[in-house]
């Protein structure tokens, strides 16, 4: 993260498709128990990372296509057709 922020890189997600992340809280992320599908959006605002987590029916709402129309469900649908 802190390679990005230098970069300057605005936005980047992470999908966690095997909920891999857990059960960690950091003031700010929890994806529960149990674990859970989940999409994080960062976005760098005043030079840090903010995050933005989205699961299930949750619509996502990215800087670079802040109209689009995608769930979490529906991203993680299409990684299961392959």
């Amino acid at each position: 993260m802190a390679e990005y922020e230098k970069l300057g890189i605005p936005e980047y997600w992470i999908a966690d498709y095997l909920g891999l992340d857990g059960r960690r809280y950091d003031g700010r992320r929890y994806i529960g128990n149990p674990k859970q599908l989940t999409i994080s959006i960062y976005n760098l605002i005043e030079g840090e990372y903010q995050v933005n987590q989205f699961r299930g029916s949750d619509v996502l709402i990215p800087a670079a296509f802040p109209n689009s129309n995608l769930t979490a469900d529906r991203i993680f649908k299409i990684g299961d057709q392959r």
